[in-house]
């Protein structure tokens, strides 16, 4: 019993949690949390439709040896995560164009980076909060410099869906029909993974590598069981992310504990409901 009253203690609600919410690092926490939100929005769509989800898992493990790799130089593990991210993009669309071929080497790949990142995890170990950061995510970390990164990557990502949304969406759901019509499929796909791994890269540094899906698919998903618009999907998507991220953050002040879980555990719960109603 006398070890359960810490436990108690740090879960315990907190009445100054209103005045908590102004603190500069908690605006930060809320910009950030936005931010990635409206990205993962955005780009969540194709990830569904395209079902990138293990590829989304993957990169976001891509990039664990790129963050834990920065630590070692001495760099920012925000750029090691994101050179390793866009980097693993790359390698993945120019292996493979067909759905099979494209799994094996996101499979590969992965592979490789988990061996790897095990291996600069195990040299920077005096570093341990920074990769338990990557694996799992620290939203109240979040710098001004990190919500300055995440603003002009969102603006890229809209820019970029706004010039190829369309044939991104048909070379998608039917790419024989659009490699008839002349569309640069494989182009596209590249394109789309590369998006991908920015978004990625914004996420894992809101919910880490292994709660990923709460913002990259699990909205998507939910929405496309109300709608088969796109432009509603992403909109949908973003709500969800948007409402999961700001009451995530809200709560996990109120009782002091991390974002990540409440986060994760609003888009699934708002999944779950969506889910049971639309079946």
């Amino acid at each position: 019993m006398l070890g359960a009253t810490p436990l108690l203690a740090d879960v315990g609600y907190q009445s100054n949690w209103v005045s908590i919410l102004g603190e500069p690092f908690m605006r930060n926490a809320f910009i950030g949390g936005v931010l990635v939100a409206l990205a993962g929005g955005l780009i969540g769509y194709f990830v569904v439709i395209r079902e990138g989800e293990f590829a989304a898992h993957a990169l976001g493990h891509i990039g664990f040896p790129g963050a834990t790799g920065a630590v070692l130089l001495g760099l920012s593990p925000t750029l090691g995560l994101a050179v390793f991210c866009i980097g693993g993009a790359l390698v993945i669309g120019a292996l493979g164009q067909r759905a099979r071929e494209q799994a094996v080497a996101t499979g590969t790949i992965l592979a490789f980076a988990t061996g790897l990142g095990v291996l600069f995890a195990s040299l920077a170990s005096r570093s341990t909060s920074t990769l338990t950061n990557v694996l799992f995510g620290n939203l109240l970390a979040i710098s001004a410099g990190q919500i300055a990164v995440f603003a002009g990557v969102t603006v890229l990502i809209a820019a970029v869906l706004a010039v190829v949304a369309r044939p991104l969406t048909l070379a998608s759901v039917n790419p024989e029909v659009a490699a008839a019509k002349g569309l640069p499929v494989r182009a596209l796909s590249i394109c789309f993974l590369v998006l991908m791994a920015l978004a990625t890269t914004m996420a894992v540094q809101v919910v880490g590598t292994l709660l990923l899906f709460a913002l990259l698919v699990t909205p998507p998903a939910t929405a496309l069981r109300l709608t088969a618009r796109p432009a509603r999907v992403c909109g949908l998507a973003t709500a969800i992310g948007l409402v999961s991220v700001v009451a995530g953050l809200v709560i996990s002040v109120m009782f002091n504990l991390p974002p990540s879980f409440f986060i994760v555990s609003i888009a699934t719960l708002i999944w779950a409901i969506t889910t049971a109603v639309t079946r």
